[in-house]
């Protein structure tokens, strides 16, 4: 897949208004999307990200439903569009459907964050073999032999995880970001995201200075798109590309 430089990946729960939500993102310049797909117990989601997969489960999400919705916005954006979701739906579901379905529907690529890279065999090769990009995430706690291998095996970009912990909008960027991106930028040449508490363009543009090549926001674009709909949504991407856009700043010879 190709994100664009520098990538700004939104997270939206699947739901009736996502292939709108998505439309104005991409108005407001972002270049990439991971669309949720509800679980009951999801691990990694803070309480937004949370919040939003409990409503749309209430409303009646199901797998193959979000995966209706992936085609609608598929129908709406031409960006690389990315599945996240957990192990137990996509078991659920059978993992060699799951992937041919999600494939024929529009996806680019898959997070599943409950797979850790030496259990995702499986799931790697169904990917493989319907054109999907099996994207990992690394945190700052990763191993150097996990890294390894989870770059050995990753498709369109590699996920950094700022922060030891769950999604969730946080004031300032994690001072462990720049260290992870150095460990893991000799072991792929696959761009690094960083996500998990990106939320403004303060903490975007200093992702992009610790030598990421994008973001990704969830929680903040959520409780933005919560509160004020598209528009708001198209504004807020708008101001995060504008940041991510900045030229770097000069540095002393």
């Amino acid at each position: 897949m190709r994100l664009g430089t520098p990538a700004l990946s939104i997270y939206l729960m699947a739901g009736e208004d996502t292939a709108e939500l998505a439309e104005a993102a991409v108005r407001g310049g972002a270049t990439a999307f991971e669309i949720g797909i509800p679980f009951s117990d999801p691990l990694a989601d803070g309480p937004t990200v949370q919040r939003a997969g409990q409503r749309a489960l209430a409303a009646g999400m199901t797998t193959a439903r979000a995966l209706d919705v992936l085609r609608e916005v598929r129908a709406r954006v031409d960006v690389p569009l990315v599945p996240m979701t957990y192990a137990s739906p996509v078991l659920a579901y059978g993992e060699a459907r799951f992937c041919a379905d999600a494939a024929a529907a529009g996806a680019d690529g898959l997070i599943v964050p409950d797979v850790p890279a030496d259990e995702a065999g499986p799931l790697l090769e169904h990917c493989r073999a319907n054109g999907l990009d099996l994207v990992p995430l690394l945190a700052p706690t990763s191993a150097d032999d996990r890294i390894a291998l989870a770059c050995a095996n990753a498709g369109g970009f590699v996920y950094l995880v700022s922060v030891a912990g769950v999604t969730g909008a946080r004031s300032a960027l994690s001072d462990r970001v720049a260290s992870l991106i150095g460990r893991v930028r000799p072991r792929t040449e696959l761009p690094l995201l960083v996500g998990f508490g990106i939320s403004s363009q303060a903490s975007a543009r200093a992702a992009l200075e610790a030598g990421a090549d994008g973001v990704v926001i969830g929680s903040r674009a959520i409780e933005v798109a919560e509160d004020g709909g598209a528009p708001a949504l198209e504004a807020f991407c708008r101001e995060i590309a504008a940041a991510l856009a900045e030229p770097a700043p000069s540095r002393a010879s």
